[in-house]
C-alpha cells in the first residue's frame, strides 16, 4: 500500500473491513478484532491513526517493532484456530514523516474463530458483536465447509414422515432395479442415499422425499405475490399464493404462478398458439432450481417470488457462500452449499448441471441484474419486463 491509498482508506473513517488504534490497546481487544474480521470479510487494523478523528499521529520505530511482534502473538495464541496476520508499514509526508503500522487480517477458511474466552466475535458496521444465536454460529461453520445445513438431522421426524413410493420410484428411476432387486430394506436404502443419517432424517431427505416437509420447517417454503404496481410495500395485488410441498413440488408450482402471472406472447407462433412466456421459460427454471437448491437453509426465511408491472424479483435467503462474487457467477464457479439437495436434484428434476445454472439464465435472459446482498444475507434475481 502507498500514502496517497492509506490517506484514502484514513478518509473515509472507520469501516467494518478498517479500524483505527492510536496506540495498542489490551490484547484480548486486538484479538476479539481478528476474531471478528476473521468470521466476516477480512480487515485491516490502522495502528498510528486516531480512533475518533482519523488524525494520523504516527508510530515510533521501536513501536513499529514491538506492535509487530504482539500481533503475532496474539494471533496464534489468543485466537483459536490461529489466524494469519501480515503487516506493513507506511510513511506519509504531512510535514514530519509519519509511520502508520497496518495489520492485514484475511476472512478465515476455518470459520467459527473464538477469542480466548471462546467467545465468537462478527463485524456489525465498524463495531462488532458477539455471536450466540445457534442457527448464525452454524452459518460460520457452513461458510468454512465443516457442516451443510442439508446433512443436518430433523430431530422431530421419523421414518413414517417421508413419503415411500415417491423414494421408491426415485430409487427404481435412478437404479433401474427396485430396493428388493438390490437386496436392501427399505431403511437401509434410505441411509444409502442419505435420507437417513445415523438413524436420523436428513433435512435433504425430508426436503425432497417428505410426505409434509413444511410441518417440520414451515419457513422453507415459497412465497409468491404478483403486485399491482412496482411498490414492494403495496397492499394490493393480482394473485398471491403459499407454495409448500417438496422441492420438486416447489419447483413444479413456482413455475406454474410464473406461467399464470407473466404474458403470453406470439413471438412468430402461429395465432391459436398459447404463446411463449415474455421471460424466457428456460431462465426462470434455472434460477427458481437455483433458489431452492442454493439457498442458506440455516436462515428460517421463505424464498419469495414477486412479479411487478416492471419486474420479476426472486429473492433467496443467504448471501453467495465462501466469498463468491456476482462476477464470478457466470463463470460457473460452484461452491458446494447443499450437496445432498444437488444430488437428488441430478436425478429427479431439470437440473442440467452443477455451477451452470446461472450462466444458463444469463445466456437465455441477458437483462438479468444479480444483487448479493451481504448485509441483508439474501441473493436477489431482477429480471426486468416490458410495459
Amino acid at each position: 500500500m502507498d500514502a496517497l491509498e492509506l490517506l484514502d482508506i484514513v478518509s473515509s473513517g472507520e469501516t467494518s473491513k478498517v479500524q483505527f488504534k492510536e496506540k495498542f490497546p489490551h490484547q484480548d481487544s486486538i484479538a476479539a478484532e481478528m476474531v471478528a474480521m476473521s468470521n466476516s470479510l477480512g480487515g485491516k487494523i490502522l495502528f498510528g491513526v486516531e480512533d475518533k478523528t482519523g488524525e494520523i499521529k504516527g508510530l515510533k520505530g521501536e513501536e513499529i517493532r514491538d506492535y509487530s511482534s504482539r500481533l503475532g502473538n496474539i494471533s496464534s495464541d489468543l485466537v483459536n484456530p490461529p489466524v494469519n496476520v501480515t503487516t506493513e508499514v507506511v510513511s506519509v509526508e504531512n510535514g514530519d514523516s509519519k509511520k502508520v503500522l497496518i495489520a492485514n487480517i484475511e476472512e478465515g477458511t476455518n470459520k467459527p474463530y473464538k477469542d480466548n474466552n471462546g467467545t465468537i466475535w462478527v463485524k456489525k458496521t465498524s463495531d462488532k458483536r458477539k455471536l450466540t444465536d445457534n442457527n448464525e454460529i452454524l452459518r460460520l461453520f457452513q461458510a468454512s465447509s465443516n457442516l451443510m445445513a442439508d446433512e443436518m438431522p430433523v430431530n422431530q421426524a421419523s421414518i413414517e414422515d417421508i413419503n415411500e413410493e415417491k423414494f421408491k420410484a426415485y430409487f427404481e428411476k435412478l437404479r433401474n432395479r427396485t430396493i428388493e432387486q438390490e437386496g436392501l430394506s427399505y431403511e437401509k436404502a434410505l441411509h444409502v442415499k442419505r435420507v437417513m443419517l445415523k438413524g436420523k432424517i436428513s433435512l435433504g431427505g425430508l426436503l425432497f422425499f417428505g410426505s409434509n416437509p413444511q410441518y417440520f420447517k414451515t419457513s422453507f417454503c415459497i412465497k409468491a405475490i404478483h403486485f399491482v404496481g412496482n411498490d414492494l410495500s403495496g397492499s394490493d395485488y393480482k394473485d398471491s399464493i403459499d407454495i409448500e410441498g417438496t422441492i420438486p413440488e416447489m419447483f413444479d408450482l413456482g413455475m406454474k404462478f410464473f406461467e399464470r402471472n407473466l404474458k403470453h406472447v406470439q413471438a412468430g407462433q402461429s395465432f391459436n398458439s398459447i404463446g411463449k412466456l415474455e421471460i424466457s421459460q428456460i431462465a426462470l427454471e434455472e434460477l427458481l432450481q437455483n433458489a431452492l437448491l442454493h439457498r442458506d437453509y440455516f436462515k428460517n426465511a421463505p424464498i419469495r417470488l414477486m412479479i411487478f408491472d416492471n419486474r420479476v424479483e426472486i429473492v433467496s435467503p443467504g448471501k453467495l457462500p465462501n466469498g463468491l462474487t456476482v462476477e464470478e457467477l457466470p463463470y460457473s464457479n460452484p461452491i458446494p452449499r447443499n450437496n445432498i439437495l444437488i444430488g437428488y436434484a441430478k436425478d429427479a428434476m431439470l437440473f442440467r448441471g452443477y455451477g451452470t445454472g446461472i450462466s444458463r439464465a444469463l445466456s437465455e435472459q441477458p437483462n438479468i441484474e444479480l444483487i448479493n446482498d451481504i448485509e441483508g444475507e439474501q441473493f436477489k434475481v431482477i429480471i426486468p419486463r416490458e410495459q
